[in-house]
């Protein structure tokens, strides 16, 4: 698997970014399936380990990925598809500014059985300071 997404970034496909914290792996945030050209877009995916979960540590490591994807590596829009009962995730993308654009019924193969998911997107002109700047806005200094 690390040499398959090892490839993928090479061809510039994907971006995979490991999440650390306290000198420890936990989590990843990767836009992959990246199209250049008339769409530069890529789809944006993530895990936190329970551990860390519901410190902000995710939503920082989003915010700073989507400003990379935006600014050096030029894309114009991120997709970020999530399941309905994932709440957590959902208020995730949502407070870093991405908006609900619809339901992809039967869209991935999870655990053996077809699940729905709810797509979000992120356009890049969205943000004029930067989802960090955004993230930055909203957490309790």
């Amino acid at each position: 698997m690390r040499r398959a997404s090892s490839r993928r970034a090479r061809l510039g496909m994907s971006l995979p970014f490991a999440l650390r914290y306290e000198g420890r792996l936990a989590g990843q945030v990767t836009v992959d399936n990246i199209v250049r050209g008339a769409m530069r877009s890529g789809h944006l995916g993530y895990w936190v380990d329970r551990g860390v979960a519901g410190r902000g540590v995710a939503s920082l490591a989003v915010a700073l990925v989507c400003d990379h994807a935006f600014g050096p590596v030029g894309l114009h829009r991120l997709q970020a598809d999530i399941r309905p009962e994932n709440r957590p995730s959902r208020r995730l993308v949502e407070r870093l500014g991405f908006r609900q654009e619809g339901l992809f019924r039967d869209y991935l193969d999870i655990d053996g059985a077809w699940r729905d998911h709810l797509g979000y997107a992120l356009l890049a002109g969205e943000q004029p300071g930067g989802a960090l700047a955004r993230w930055r806005s909203r957490t309790p200094s």
